[in-house]
């Protein structure tokens, strides 16, 4: 599944090659968000479930859910934003059991399509003293692994959105 990654230019943009080592199935109301795949803004007014499949209780790991095409994919200049964040999931659970750094937030793409992105890092330790960014905007998820050693992700997936017309939303 990393060439999907590769061809919709997530790894190059947000995160660098890597090699996947856990399985992570993230649900929108219950159906399975592949990578890809398009949805509608309306569908995510709430948080998605993001489950862990691999690793033990004792391994940790942090999710981080960003937009790399803010305002719009033709001129990102507040590339990426940040949606949700949250550490010290335990293996084999989901974001649930986690601790939220950043709250989650729907998007609400305005202009063009947008990627949502999913990434996945396992943790050496918990994350004790860890402060959320001083902005969503701006964000960058490679220098946020890079300062809190998280080293390479172990798990990706990314979904497509775009404004949807009023006709759409009823």
């Amino acid at each position: 599944m990393c060439w999907l990654l590769l061809f919709g230019r997530v790894i190059g943009d947000v995160i660098d090659h890597f090699a996947p080592s856990v399985q992570m199935i993230v649900l929108n109301n219950s159906r399975r968000i592949l990578n890809g795949s398009q949805l509608q803004p309306s569908a995510l007014t709430n948080m998605p479930r993001v489950e862990i499949h691999g690793g033990q209780m004792r391994t940790f790991f942090t999710l981080v859910m960003t937009d790399p095409d803010v305002p719009g994919p033709s001129d990102p200049y507040l590339r990426e934003h940040l949606h949700w964040l949250v550490t010290d999931i335990p293996g084999t659970t989901d974001a649930s059991f986690g601790r939220e750094v950043v709250s989650y937030e729907n998007p609400s793409p305005s202009i063009g399509i947008h990627r949502l992105v999913f990434i996945l890092f396992k943790q050496g330790h918990r994350q004790q003293a860890l402060a959320p960014p001083a902005s969503r905007d701006h964000f960058s998820t490679r220098q946020f692994a890079a300062e809190n050693d998280l080293g390479s992700p172990v798990a990706a997936l990314f979904f497509i959105a775009q404004r949807e017309t009023a006709a759409r939303r009823r």
